[in-house]
């Protein structure tokens, strides 16, 4: 029998997108010879990846974990809603939120990680699941928030089984003081983050090229008007408060009571917690948030 190298796998990989544990036990059956491989893998439905993988997956769920003072969500993508509410895939999702726990969050390494009760990685999991299931799935994206000392609070909006559906918000809050009570608050910042969509925490966590762009788009809308340009940065400036209450998580109206910052609101909770409490940091994931769909896939 040939040896099997470990390019032959990657070959075999690369061409039926099927898993590299199941690329070798196709080699190995057919002694080396790659064609005979291949009709291996696809007789028992493991060559579907690669006639599924150019397809656009843009449903699935985005699923959240929470361990101790850390939080992760990943979104965990499929090509329909029907298969995202499928108990296995659902298992799958929620089980690759566990890895991502270990990993803190970084997708790649999520990716590169052993999947729970095998010998495979999530990547190949993932791979085999596309041939068993027939449709193309990717973990896409990935994010972690955690605090030293505190809770960090998940919120699922729009949920379609325990911890997964179509948005995730995760919500960090320091303090020494009451966990229960953090916990609560947590999850009604998180809530309004799901439904206000904030670009960022804080002003200074705003990306500087989308403030200079907003400056940009103000300073020429505040010239169309005919202000003399000593005017014009003041409008600007002004304007940009405006901006920043609409845009920065700590700026906002806080939508439970729809009159206070968000900021005065963690600021005020100090009292019934019993320790000052400081906003550490929010993620938050929407389903197929900036995939391109292609609407002429059959």
């Amino acid at each position: 029998m040939s040896a099997i190298s470990a390019s032959m796998v990657k070959e075999l990989r690369d061409s039926t997108g099927a898993g590299m544990m199941d690329c070798k036990a196709a080699l190995t059956e057919t002694s080396g010879d790659m064609e005979a491989a291949v009709d291996w893998l696809r007789k028992k439905g493991l060559a579907k990846a690669a006639k599924k993988s150019g397809r656009t997956a843009a449903e699935g769920l985005v699923v959240a974990a929470t361990a101790d003072n850390k939080g992760v969500l990943v979104e965990v993508n499929s090509e329909t809603d029907f298969v995202a509410r499928n108990e296995i895939f659902q298992k799958m999702a929620a089980d690759i939120a566990k890895v991502a726990l270990a990993t803190n969050g970084d997708v790649e390494a999520v990716k590169a990680a052993s999947y729970p009760g095998g010998s495979q990685t999530v990547a190949e999991h993932v791979a085999e699941m596309v041939g068993s299931i027939g449709e193309n799935m990717n973990v896409r994206r990935a994010a972690m928030v955690s605090v030293d000392e505190g809770v960090v609070a998940a919120y699922i909006h729009n949920q379609t089984v325990e911890n997964a559906g179509k948005i995730g918000v995760l919500v960090g809050l320091k303090s020494s003081g009451d966990k229960a009570k953090l916990a609560a608050l947590g999850k009604q910042i998180a809530m309004h983050v799901a439904a206000a969509r904030p670009l960022s925490g804080t002003v200074a966590d705003l990306d500087p090229a989308v403030v200079e762009r907003e400056k940009s788009v103000l300073a020429e809308q505040a010239r169309a008007s005919g202000k003399p340009e000593e005017i014009i940065g003041k409008m600007v400036e002004g304007r940009l408060r405006k901006f920043y209450e609409e845009s920065v998580l700590l700026e906002q109206i806080f939508v439970i009571d729809g009159e206070t910052r968000v900021a005065k609101v963690i600021e005020n909770a100090a009292k019934a917690v019993g320790a000052p409490v400081e906003f550490a940091g929010f993620a938050r994931l929407e389903l197929g948030e900036g995939v391109e769909r292609n609407e002429s896939e059959d």
